[in-house]
């Protein structure tokens, strides 16, 4: 604990981020450095190069190329993104604790001072598999709340994360996103650039753009996480004491309906739109067989993506747009622990979107 405290005193700050090539740590790596940090980025493929930005590529699944790759570093600050999405929860647990379990047994003897970790809302609805299923607590949702009674690879997460914080002495912070919307391709979870790809497709047949959730999401309460706003989140968190061994939710501090916020989106890309009408009409079943549609586009338009499925993860806004329940978050927590973080969520879709068309990846 002595030699962290120095390290950090003396300013050499370096930052660890796991799962760079995400949505979440894509963000995470722009606000680092863009504030000064040396960043170390890790991932199974290199990203785009960036000043004080130097990639690190590893297995995560493997402690042993996780330890062989670090063994040289000496991060003060680690920023913990990524998953991997399995079968079953039992299979999330073992992989996903797993790949926390080993990079934190990989950073024992370094001057590490804090390792914040990325959740999310699932703490409190439940994993993919019992989702939503039993009794869960009132919306908003706020912290404190007690785990529920079923086995969740997030609750895993943060079992390993106490415990290597007790072990090895570093002060850490669980940070519970609900959708995260931001810039990254191929990744497993990325509403903002899966409802381009749809509008887009929409766009080039004369189709509309339709809604493809649930009643209770067209017309319920909701809010989202910018990526960007989680970064500033965890950075705060990971340099402000009192931020030090809490978890918080982080969302971009608005809500809205989806009714109000469809019509928006469409009249953004010029298309005619549908909303709820008697049933769900899930994409992974409408945007079914459109491969090919997508390559004769993208080769038309000249765009750098030419894979839907590096597109668009359409299972995933199915599920987040079909849920049968309210899904809201508190920010109280972080407010009051001084975060004043704020994104207007129709403003941060736009400003996507327009960052999306500049890297040629829509139209």
């Amino acid at each position: 604990m002595t030699i962290v405290n120095q390290t950090v005193q003396d300013g050499q700050r370096t930052a660890l981020v796991v799962g760079a090539s995400g949505i979440a740590g894509s963000a995470l790596v722009e606000t680092l450095s863009a504030a000064g940090w040396s960043v170390l980025a890790l991932a199974r493929k290199p990203g785009a190069n960036r000043d004080g930005v130097r990639w690190l590529s590893a297995d995560l699944t493997s402690p042993e190329s996780v330890a062989a790759i670090l063994a040289p570093e000496r991060p003060t600050h680690v920023f913990f993104t990524a998953w991997s999405r399995q079968d079953t929860e039992e299979e999330n647990i073992a992989v996903n604790a797993g790949m926390l379990r080993g990079l934190l047994a990989a950073l024992r003897g370094k001057p590490v001072a804090h390792v914040a970790l990325m959740t999310g809302l699932k703490h409190y609805l439940g994993p993919f598999e019992a989702y939503a299923a039993g009794e869960m607590a009132d919306t908003p949702f706020h912290e404190e709340e007690p785990r529920l009674p079923v086995r969740n690879f997030y609750y895993a997460q943060e079992d390993e994360l106490f415990a290597a914080s007790s072990e090895q002495g570093f002060t850490w912070s669980v940070h519970r996103a609900h959708t995260v919307i931001g810039h990254a391709v191929g990744n497993a979870m990325n509403m903002g650039l899966t409802l381009a790809a749809q509008a887009t497709l929409c766009r080039a047949t004369g189709e509309p753009f339709v809604f493809p959730g649930s009643e209770t999401q067209w017309n319920g309460l909701t809010d989202m996480t910018d990526a960007g706003l989680l970064a500033e989140h965890m950075l705060w968190a990971s340099t402000t004491p009192g931020a030090a061994n809490e978890a918080f939710n982080i969302v971009n501090g608005d809500v809205f309906r989806w009714r109000w916020m469809w019509p928006k989106l469409a009249a953004h890309f010029g298309v005619e739109w549908e909303g709820y009408h008697r049933a769900p009409r899930p994409l992974e079943q409408a945007m079914k067989g459109r491969e090919d549609q997508w390559r004769e586009l993208a080769l038309r338009h000249g765009l750098a993506e030419q894979h839907l499925d590096r597109m668009a993860s359409w299972w995933h806004t199915d599920g987040d747009l079909g849920r049968n329940i309210e899904v809201v978050a508190d920010m109280g927590k972080s407010r009051a622990a001084g975060f004043t973080g704020y994104r207007r969520t129709f403003d941060a879709f736009i400003s996507l979107f327009d960052r999306y068309r500049a890297d040629q990846l829509i139209p």
